[in-house]
């Protein structure tokens, strides 16, 4: 079983999200604020974390620079919980430390389709750089080949959130900007996609 730990100043919301997990199977508990997050995190290491962006004092992004700072704690997949979209440029500053993130209200399959598909490509990656390792890849390459898996993944789940959840107005100047941000991500994808084929024929050669 499966064990998730949400993060969210919203009572109300923890305990919807608490009842939505344990009904998924999932051993599930609720901290209400970054602080606690962290208190609990030094008694406790989940197999993964829900974390809400708007919090006060201490916000999501501060609560996952920290939770990624730690020895202990920075291997734990985070997925962010919003009520709004998450921005390009968020995604360009914390992009690496997140797995996925979740929009708020969310249905129960939504959820879970988000957890289960964390917790695959992990496994996925997990797998194949085994192969790797017993191919004898040097461990430089078997790091670059795991971290390009999960982070095209990643960028292209938030492209395809990005030009599906916006409406761009060419008139507009954030328009402008946001069109620079999906092209750079775009460009970004499509570097990443080479750098791997390139890993995995070498992988497939050795």
């Amino acid at each position: 079983m499966s064990t998730i730990l949400v993060v969210d100043d919203n009572i109300y919301v923890v305990d919807v999200l608490l009842k939505m997990l344990k009904h998924g199977g999932y051993l599930a508990f609720g901290t209400y604020s970054g602080e606690e997050c962290q208190t609990v995190l030094k008694n406790i290491t989940p197999d993964l974390i829900l974390l809400d962006i708007m919090m006060e004092p201490m916000d999501g992004w501060k609560t996952l620079e920290k939770i990624k700072g730690g020895s202990t704690t920075a291997q734990i997949p985070v997925i962010m919980l919003t009520s709004k979209n998450v921005t390009p440029a968020e995604v360009e500053n914390y992009g690496k430390y997140i797995e996925d993130y979740v929009l708020k209200p969310v249905t129960n399959i939504e959820l879970y389709n988000v957890i289960e598909h964390v917790f695959q490509r992990r496994q996925i990656i997990k797998a194949d750089v085994g192969r790797a390792v017993q191919r004898g890849i040097y461990p430089d390459v078997i790091d670059e080949y795991a971290h390009l898996s999960r982070s095209i993944d990643i960028n292209s789940r938030f492209l395809n959130i990005f030009e599906t959840g916006y409406i761009l107005d060419e008139s507009s100047i954030y328009s402008d900007k946001l069109g620079q941000a999906l092209e750079k991500l775009d460009a970004i994808i499509k570097v990443q996609k080479t750098r791997l084929q390139q890993i995995q024929e070498e992988i497939q050669a050795a």
